[in-house]
């Protein structure tokens, strides 16, 4: 097995980090001490917007009111299946109680948390898909308070796609404030009253940071960074939808990173031909983005099998993964790490941006290892339950005490002892390791 970069990433996903890392430490102790205010002062002075900050009824009917019904009715086509995907991740969550031993029960219950806070961008693109995928996947769980919070527009403030959006999925709230201060808001509780148990939705740098460093205090959906795609492709696989596809989440962002592994050479080469073209045709914004992105980001891996593609997928764990091969089913059975998994050339990640059911919200940087993305469970704990009955305590509280003492927790040992002393006063009971 053997791996050749035919391009390699100058950058990588620890640019830049150490000076986000201070910008971020220094807005949350300031809004942290000011409050409310504080975060008025940085809507004004970084986003132009001195507006309203909770959003009340009459600007979310006239944000309603300037969509039009054809984009409505696209976002209810994402919606519906985004919320029905969610409501099967729900039905799979279930309580118990099973029987462990004569008189031992032990269950587990889920219960939804109180408030969480959806973070939904909205600066170089106006993410409604995202408000989606936060606020409708937080309702179902059965959160009780959702708050949405989205970058004011300058003076004229959200999104109104954004806000409509939001309103539709059941946001009980939703804030005019982005980036640090969005974060800072729903975790402290400001404007609403409703500190956030968990924070959730993609961001830039500063947002995922906030959200990192808050971690602890609160819960978040994942560590995460620039949106990434990863694509696995042979011989069978079409460069041009290939490179299509790649330049489809570069045009994220300046630090989108665009992976493709192939065991073909020839595919390599004509992806690099056709990437910067693909670019060049796009609108000014999403070009710039893109011509960052490949350039400092883009990777292009040849293997010489498919195993070897298989091994540097699962070390990279990029956010979405596409597979463009034959034997699609040795693919699937095979790949373990990734946010979110494409399988062949009918699907993308474009789908799962923006509507066809699964969430987009998704581990980056390598976290594909160890978890997935945002999910139903994501805003539920599943806490355990245990009863049992005196008898059960007779064996139970014994070898409690004596491993209690094996470790040396004597207190421990003797809240067995105690309750065989009440329910067994005249038995000897073996209480010491031997």
């Amino acid at each position: 097995m053997a791996t050749e970069f035919i391009k390699k990433a100058t950058h990588t996903a620890k640019t830049g980090e150490d000076n986000t890392r201070e910008i971020v430490d220094r807005m949350l102790k300031e809004i942290e001490s000011g409050g409310e205010d504080k975060c008025v002062q940085y809507a004004k002075d970084l986003d132009g917007y001195t507006g309203e900050i909770v959003l009340g009824k009459e600007f979310i009917e006239q944000a309603s009111a300037s969509i039009p019904q054809s984009t409505k009715d696209d976002i209810q086509f994402a919606y519906d299946r985004i919320r029905k995907f969610a409501s099967k991740q729900r039905e799979a969550l279930t309580d118990f109680e099973v029987e462990l031993s004569p008189g031992l029960w032990a269950g587990q219950k889920q219960i939804p948390m109180q408030s969480a806070g959806c973070y939904v961008p909205g600066g170089r693109y106006a993410h409604v898909a995202s408000a989606i995928m936060s606020v409708a996947t937080a309702k179902t769980a059965g959160v009780e308070h959702v708050i949405a919070t989205t970058p004011p527009n300058g003076a004229a403030g959200p999104n109104p796609a954004i806000v409509y959006t939001a309103n539709l999925c059941g946001a009980d709230s939703i804030l005019a404030l982005g980036g640090v201060q969005g974060i800072a808001a729903m975790a402290f509780g400001l404007f609403t009253g409703k500190p956030a148990d968990i924070l959730v939705g993609p961001g830039n740098r500063f947002v995922a940071e906030a959200k990192r460093m808050l971690f602890g205090r609160v819960g978040i959906d994942l560590f995460a960074g620039p949106t990434e795609i990863g694509i696995i492709a042979d011989q069978t696989a079409d460069a041009a939808i290939v490179a299509s596809d790649l330049v489809s989440q570069a045009e994220h962002g300046p630090d989108s990173p665009a992976w493709l592994f192939s065991t073909d050479r020839e595919l390599c080469d004509k992806v690099i031909e056709l990437v910067p073209l693909l670019i060049e045709n796009l609108p000014d914004t999403a070009k710039d983005a893109a011509t960052s992105a490949w350039r400092d980001y883009g990777e292009v891996v040849f293997c010489s099998d498919r195993e070897s593609a298989a091994v540097i997928s699962d070390q990279y764990a990029a956010e979405h993964l596409e597979v463009h091969c034959s034997d699609l089913d040795w693919w699937v059975d095979r790949l373990n790490n990734y946010g979110s998994l494409f399988v062949g050339e009918e699907t993308t990640v474009t789908f799962g941006d923006k509507c066809s059911g699964t969430n987009h919200i998704l581990p980056t940087k390598g976290a594909g290892r160890y978890t997935g993305g945002l999910s139903v469970s994501k805003f539920i704990k599943t806490v355990t339950t245990q009863r049992m009955t005196r008898e059960a305590c007779r064996e139970v509280a014994s070898a409690a005490a004596r491993i209690s003492r094996l470790e040396g927790m004597e207190a421990h040992a003797r809240a067995g002892d105690d309750r065989l002393a009440k329910y067994f006063p005249d038995e000897t009971f073996k209480l010491q390791p031997e």
